[in-house]
Formats: structure tokens, sequence, C-alpha cells
């Protein structure tokens, strides 16, 4: 568990020097530890060492694996998501990363009316328009926000996205500086209760380019936990 502790402070590190290259406040980037995989044991060892956000994908694992969870950890869900699961994640979650249809949306919104809250959510953007991954394409973006931001007990915080595979790391740095000029371009349109401030963006291979793009939201979990093991 110690090299858990040791992953977390050198992606600290490097998360700050980033932002130091670029003159941003190493406070505006929050780490999420992606866990999906990972016994609870593990996402304790990392709460012991600071680390309060963990991402999860799967519905099932996060419904099964949660209750595990003494600490107090802040759930973030990062994976595609189906309507019928919804009802799993209803208040156990701080914010939904992966919102990509309004059929989605409209069921959170349904969801989290049966407890009088309010769920944040991001926008999934295909950045790099893909057909084998989800995600809103760029050009549709404002005809999805319009709908879903007249749903109540929801709030846009911001966007996401899960760019192309590159082999060199420089080679995404243009698809978050997309998602950046698209979050700009969504909050140009000053649409009533929609706040772009968030941008979740990098993964354990490219986040200190996210970050220099803008992120505030860094999904790492290679980086962190070591190379996930599916079971069969």
């Amino acid at each position: 568990m110690n090299d858990i502790a040791s992953n977390i402070a050198g992606i600290r590190e490097r998360i700050a020097a980033a932002c130091r290259r670029v003159d941003r406040n190493p406070e505006e980037v929050r780490l999420i530890a992606v866990s999906k995989v990972k016994p609870a044991a593990q996402i304790e060892a990392a709460f012991a060492c600071g680390q309060r956000r963990f991402g999860e994908s799967y519905v099932q694992e996060f419904r099964d694996k949660s209750p595990a969870v003494q600490a107090p950890v802040e759930w973030h869900f990062i994976g595609g998501l189906q309507t019928n699961k919804v009802k799993y994640l209803r208040g156990k979650v701080a914010m939904i990363h992966s919102v990509d249809r309004l059929s989605l949306a409209t069921e959170i919104s349904r969801q989290w009316q049966k407890i009088d809250a309010c769920c944040k959510i991001l926008l999934q953007v295909n950045i790099g328009e893909e057909e084998q991954k989800s995600g809103c394409l760029p050009n549709d973006l404002e005809q999805l926000v319009r709908p879903v931001a007249e749903l109540p007990n929801l709030q846009i915080c911001g966007l996401m996205c899960l760019p192309p595979h590159c082999t060199e790391t420089e080679e995404v740095r243009p698809y978050f500086r997309r998602l950046r000029e698209l979050a700009a371009q969504i909050d140009s349109l000053q649409l009533p209760d929609i706040s772009m401030t968030e941008l979740s963006m990098g993964m354990s291979g490219d986040f200190e380019v996210a970050v220099e793009e803008g992120a505030t939201l860094v999904r790492v979990g290679t980086a962190i936990f070591g190379e996930r093991v599916r079971k069969n």
C-alpha cells in the first residue's frame, strides 16, 4: 500500500508542475483516483493518503463495492451509463461525468427528484468523432445543452472527453484544447443555470497535457493503483 502513497504524491507533484508551466493555480485541478476493478482496501489506503475523490465506471461493481468502503469518499461516476441503471447511483455519487444524451439526463433528473436533491453532471463529448465511442458530437453539443439545462434537479457543470488514442502525448493536445474551446462557446450562450467551470479530461498517460490545456478534473487509475486485472 506504500506504493499507492508514493504514486499519489508523485502525481500531485506532476500536476503542480504542469500548472506552473502555464501559470495556473494547482488548487484548480482535482485528482480523481479511478478505482474501477480495484478492491475496497486499496480505496481505503488511498483515502488514508489524502485522496478524497474516486471514479467508478461499472454500476454493478459500484453498487456492490461502495458499501464496503467505510471512508467518507466522494464518488464520481465516469463510465458509460445505461438509463435503467441510473437508480443505483441515486444520491450516492457527487457527479456523473458521462451524460451524452437527453434520455439519460431525463432519467437522472427523475431519480434525483425522488430524493429532492440536485445531481451535478458533465456532458460527454466525442471529441474525436470516433464511431466506437460514446459522447455527443461537437457540432451537436448546443442541441443537447439546451433541453438538458431545462431539466430540474440537475446542474450542468462542464464537459468531459475521452480523446482518441495517440502514440505521442503531444498528439492529444488539440483534442483537449478543442474541449476547452467548446466549453467557452457554450459559456458564451449565457444560458441560465449552466456552468462550464469543469473540464474532466486527462488520464494516466496524458494528464499533464490535459492540465496545461485547462483540465480541472483528471482521471488517473493505472498510475495510482497499477495495471487493472479484469475478472473473468
